[in-house]
């Protein structure tokens, strides 16, 4: 996986930002935008949930483990979608993590121009879930959610989640 470094201040779209006085001057230590890029292969999703969390960790993110559990299943999910039904018409995909003072962004891009729909449960299958799954955990940790187009034609699924999280 190539890492591509993106810098500061990206945030979620639909997200709340942190008021200016409750915001220390400057982005903390941990504040930052990484993209990886992998082939859409099979061995690119533990690739992808791996590289996540170890840069979580490298960043010293304050994540609990629910959210760190969650944010690396919704990675995993994202990307196993993309090897299994974009990679025809995009053999690359890209994974960015956009870290907030308040949140995480967990985002997977591909060429591929459909938008994907998430599949009600079907007791009779084994798989086709993985959407409604995203849009679960992302909604338990009272986070947003969405699927936009790109520029190139292709598609970006992100999810951000606070890091303190929300009191239902």
């Amino acid at each position: 996986m190539e890492n591509h470094g993106r810098g500061f201040d990206s945030r979620p779209e639909g997200g709340a930002d942190v008021p200016p006085d409750r915001r220390p001057p400057g982005p903390l230590p941990y504040e930052g935008v990484w993209r990886f890029t992998a082939p859409a292969v099979d061995a690119s999703v533990p690739q992808a949930r791996h590289a996540v969390r170890d840069l979580l960790f490298r960043q010293q993110v304050p994540a609990s483990d629910d959210l760190l559990q969650g944010l690396l299943l919704i990675v995993s999910e994202l990307v196993t979608n993309a090897v299994r039904h974009a990679a025809l018409l995009s053999p690359t995909l890209a994974v960015e993590v956009a870290v907030g003072a308040e949140w995480v962004r967990v985002s997977v891009e591909d060429n591929h121009p459909y938008r994907p729909t998430a599949l009600e449960a079907d007791h009779g299958q084994t798989g086709g879930r993985g959407l409604l799954l995203v849009r679960e955990v992302t909604r338990e940790s009272g986070g947003v959610c969405d699927v936009e187009h790109t520029a190139s034609g292709g598609k970006v699924i992100w999810a951000a989640l606070p890091l303190t999280p929300s009191v239902v």
